[in-house]
């Protein structure tokens, strides 16, 4: 992924009003991500914890998400698939929710998917984060990555329909 600055960042949000993106808090580190090895950037609020962001290039333009934990804790004792990189987790996988895009998410309307809690699945696909048990798969790096950007652009899809 190319690195994303701030304004290409909050320019990006499809699901939010342009002050909510003003507002909002963008990772003070941009410039020291491992831009390389990440499919898409994904964040936390530190003062917001139940916010979390969403930046990535899909069909060679920036699309960004505003989430919020859905409320439900997270699954801390059991096994849990993150929806967009399919890792395998024992905690550390959360319900994410996004308002739909334009009128349907003015009307409340919304989408969600299990993801990682951290946003962090670039780095869990590539070995370069640790997840505890890790489930065997034939698959090569490549055609997870695909696969997690093919999941990561189903979601993001939903969220603008």
């Amino acid at each position: 992924m190319k690195p994303l600055t701030e304004p290409e960042i909050r320019a990006a949000f499809v699901n939010c009003t342009k002050g909510e993106a003003k507002r909002l808090h963008v990772p003070r580190d941009l410039a020291e991500r491992p831009w390389e090895d990440l499919d898409f950037l994904g964040w936390r609020d530190p003062q917001a914890p139940d916010r979390a962001y969403l930046a990535a290039e899909l069909d060679g333009r920036t699309v960004a998400v505003a989430l919020r934990s859905s409320g439900a804790a997270s699954w801390q004792a059991r096994r849990s698939i993150c929806s967009l990189c399919v890792t395998t987790h024992t905690g550390g996988v959360s319900l994410l929710v996004a308002p739909r895009a334009g009128a349907a998410g003015k009307q409340g309307n919304s989408v969600g998917a299990y993801m990682c809690a951290d946003l962090a699945c670039s780095l869990y696909v590539r070995g370069k984060r640790e997840v505890g048990t890790k489930l065997h798969e034939s698959l090569s790096l490549e055609e997870k990555v695909r696969r997690t950007v093919a999941n990561l652009a189903a979601f993001v899809a939903k969220v603008t329909a």
